[in-house]
């Protein structure tokens, strides 16, 4: 996927592991703190938390005001946004420690899902590794445009993904009462 990517030209920009993961793969790929000024900070809870990142994703591009405070503030626009988020149920399943289970509580991935998915009709979610093949056919047939339509309902899967995960920790938190 990241080779199809790259061949249409899409510019990555991540954090951390999935930063140096997409480098080792010789691509070239922006740090999101060197977009932000800020690095990972409280033990790496809070990342992409941060208006350079969020404006460029929920920014309406066919508001003008938008458009207009986008530029005020030098923010870039972000049309795909991809993510895994922490695998908080399968840290549960292999019996991991409240503490452990906790830091598997995802904040900025979840967060990343619902902008983008907000956004549809200017941003692409791919918000798991289940939706990977269609980008991938996307790609093959289209490049890297996407249809209103595809956007729309890669938007209610984003919704399907985060609804399960906040269901498998709403659930966790009643079972360790």
């Amino acid at each position: 996927m990241l080779a199809a990517l790259h061949r249409q030209g899409v510019r990555f920009l991540s954090t951390g592991g999935t930063q140096s993961f997409i480098e080792s793969l010789n691509y070239p790929c922006g740090r999101v703190e060197d977009v932000t000024g800020y690095p990972s900070i409280l033990g790496g809870r809070v990342k992409t938390l941060h208006p350079l990142i969020f404006g460029g994703i929920l920014a309406r591009r066919d508001v003008a005001e938008d458009r207009a405070e986008m530029a005020g503030y030098n923010i870039t626009p972000i049309d795909l946004v991809v993510v895994d988020l922490y695998p908080f149920e399968e840290t549960v399943a292999n019996g991991g420690t409240p503490d452990e289970i906790i830091e598997k509580i995802d904040i900025g991935g979840i967060s990343l899902i619902r902008a983008a998915a907000k956004n549809f009709k200017d941003v692409t979610i791919i918000p798991s590794k289940a939706e990977y093949p269609y980008l991938i056919e996307i790609l093959k047939n289209q490049g890297a445009r996407t249809t209103l339509t595809q956007r729309r309902e890669l938007a209610a899967q984003a919704f399907t993904v985060s609804s399960r995960y906040d269901t498998a920790i709403k659930n966790w938190f009643e079972e360790t009462k």
